[in-house]
């Protein structure tokens, strides 16, 4: 019932299907109160919309109606429809008059299309005893929820709500629990309060304590979360669903929504957007109208920003750009600034789920792109990537770097132990914000190349790029660093400054194509794939490498986008022989064999296992438990969401070995 189309860091362009039709995610669901329907959100661009069950069981007409006729007549939407269970009536006024089953069973009676269960919400900053005593009642009716639904064949979708107040562990356990269960989306509740004070810092620890223990194959529910400011942040954290009345309850208090924050009617003289409703009205035509027309069309505005801003954020993720926009959304506001910060300390877990390759470009915003997957990836790989005695460190130029560094490099100061100068034992590095040092073999590949960061170093870059040379350095018995680098980070000078005719960077495309196996696949690749009678052929247009044979026998391609390599058969036999098990394989069970063999796309079903490090558009060898290489193609799913899907396709198979 959940399909992921495009991914982002975490975030992801899904389908959620539904009885009552498709929702593309991340989607808002607008509040619908089920007597005072202000406006027609379908109109303005709701797929999928919210209701309150609980008031429409203690109204005796609604219930009746909505019994008699069905929920989506009651309240005019013939698109999916999620009910709350009554929850928020229950955080509000202490006591709610319906049981745990009874709302479940009332719910699947309407015909909600995604049901709740009545859950406990526990506000922020509560403390421990009140919040275990509420998690374990939460935990206990989600349980008897999932009974329920099972017992009575209810086919109605199921919300099971994601609680602990501001206790990560908490949050955690909950998560972990309800995992457990059959449930078909997981809400993370109790947040509106922090929203409200501004606390974005705590909501991200609050969402990504419990997304680390959701798994990855149904939707998530920020709820409450209806802010346009906060999508992107909340996106790039694995929020699908987004629910809100701040539409309406914004516009009854003559305040327009915008991703920038919220603006007073009473303060504007010039309207915010270029929406219908802006690009009609005046603020002093709007101040001028009966109140309630008033109302409704500064909900329109507020409903025409929110899913302005969703559609934003897909493209954001179809071209890889995500975090840009965060990044450039969090500075909206202080609060939010630390929210994104905060999410820095969690790039650990955010870079499982990051391509390695994307349609965009790497652009550097400030600090805080020195948090993301891209920098930590790059760095790690170039400590597991083999040394040679000699390190040459040399500023930026021109990109690609390799192409316009050559000849005569300048003068140089020496770090370690002197020695004579032996290009053929010496790497060279070009010294740069964000990535740090970055090896002019593999400077071309994504997103080494495709990136750009301001010419004017901040102080924070600086330092972070000083502190990874200084660490770095000493996996070398001696390094020469450029005066330029020395000047430009001011850093103190090392032993002593040479000049030397022999210190000169010299372009090898056969140390380049093997660095950037060793690079992609893992130390040894390079070898591997690159022996015997190598030819290189190169794009007549461009000069860039596009075919690397052995003889006539094609090993690879060279993706002119990013220039990461793509197997052939004769490449993915080499690779599959030199590297072991499990590296860069996903092993898939006996009924998915044969089709494998023929060159069939793989199902996350049939994984059984995968290397972990296998990452979204990776190049992956498949092969049976018995590690014979079956085929090879392109992962469509992170490692750890190829283990989470049962559903859709893991890998798109190029060729499979069928004799």
């Amino acid at each position: 019932m959940f399909e992921i189309k495009a991914k982002d860091m975490r975030g992801r362009v899904g389908v959620l299907k539904t009885k009552h039709g498709n929702v593309k995610t991340p989607a808002l669901m607008p509040v619908i109160h089920p007597r005072k329907q202000a406006i027609d959100v379908k109109k303005y661009g709701a797929d999928i919309v919210i209701t309150n069950a609980y008031l429409i069981y203690k109204d005796d007409d609604l219930k009746q109606k909505a019994i008699d006729e069905g929920l989506h007549k009651l309240i005019n939407f013939d698109g999916p429809i999620m009910t709350d269970s009554g929850s928020f009536q229950l955080s509000v006024y202490g006591d709610v008059d319906i049981t745990n089953e009874e709302v479940i069973k009332f719910q699947d009676l309407i015909k909600s299309d995604i049901g709740t269960s009545l859950d406990i919400p526990t506000a922020p900053f509560v403390d421990r005893q009140k919040a275990e005593e509420d998690l374990k009642i939460t935990l206990e009716r989600a349980k008897e929820a999932v009974k329920i639904k099972k017992e009575n064949d209810i086919g109605m979708l199921l919300n099971s709500v994601v609680q602990g107040s501001t206790f990560m562990d908490l949050r955690q356990k909950c998560a972990a629990e309800l995992s457990q269960l059959d449930a078909d989306l997981y809400p993370i509740g109790a947040v509106v309060p922090l929203m409200e004070s501004y606390h974005y810092k705590e909501l991200v620890d609050v969402v990504m304590n419990s997304m680390m223990c959701l798994p990855d194959n149904t939707p998530r529910h920020l709820m409450g979360a209806g802010h346009p400011m906060i999508f992107a942040l909340a996106v790039a954290m694995g929020c699908d669903l987004f629910d809100s009345a701040a539409y309406i309850l914004y516009a009854e208090d003559d305040r327009l929504l915008s991703t920038r924050g919220t603006f007073k009617l009473e303060n504007l003289q010039e309207m915010p957007c270029s929406c219908e409703v802006c690009s009609k009205y005046t603020p002093d035509d709007l101040r001028a109208m009966p109140k309630e027309k008033r109302r409704d069309l500064i909900a329109q505005h507020n409903l025409h920003v929110s899913f302005a801003e969703l559609r934003l954020i897909r493209q954001a993720i179809y071209e890889g750009s995500l975090m840009e926009l965060v990044e450039e959304r969090c500075r909206a506001h202080p609060a939010l600034l630390d929210g994104v910060r905060q999410l820095a300390n969690y790039s650990e877990d955010m870079e499982k789920y990051d391509p390695r390759s994307k349609k965009s470009a790497f652009f550097y915003t400030g600090p805080e792109s020195l948090g993301r997957s891209e920098v930590l990836r790059h760095q790690r790989k170039l400590l597991e990537m083999p040394k040679k005695r000699d390190l040459v460190i040399l500023p930026p130029s021109r990109k690609p770097y390799s192409k316009f560094i050559s000849g005569h490099l300048g003068e140089f100061y020496i770090y370690g132990a002197e020695q004579e100068f032996d290009m053929e034992n010496t790497d060279f590095m070009v010294l740069d914000v964000p990535f740090g040092l970055i090896p002019l073999e593999i400077d071309e590949l994504y997103p080494l190349s495709q990136s750009a960061a301001p010419r004017i170093r901040d102080v924070d870059s600086t330092e972070f790029i000083t502190n990874f040379m200084s660490d770095f350095i000493e996996n070398y018995e001696q390094v020469l660093i450029h005066s330029k680098v020395i000047k430009d980070l001011d850093i103190g000078l090392y032993n002593k400054s040479i000049e030397s005719d022999e210190i000169k960077y010299v372009r090898d495309d056969l140390k380049k194509i093997k660095a950037i196996a060793d690079y992609q696949f893992g130390v040894g690749a390079g070898e591997a794939l690159f022996k015997g009678n190598i030819k290189i052929e190169k794009s007549k247009k461009t000069g860039k490498i596009r075919h690397i044979y052995d003889g006539k026998v094609l090993i690879v391609n060279m993706r002119a986008s990013d220039s990461y390599l793509v197997l052939s058969k004769e490449g993915a036999r080499r690779l599959h022989k030199a590297l072991p098990y499990p590296k860069n394989r996903v092993v898939v069970n006996e009924d998915s064999e044969p089709f494998a063999l023929e060159g069939k796309s793989v199902f996350s079903k049939f994984v059984i296992e995968c290397d972990e490090n296998i990452r979204t558009r990776d190049e992956v060898l498949i092969v049976n438990e018995a590690d014979e290489l079956l085929a090879y193609g392109k992962s469509l799913l992170s490692a750890v969401e190829i283990n989470n899907f049962q559903t859709g396709q893991a890998i798109k198979t190029r060729k499979g070995f069928k004799k």
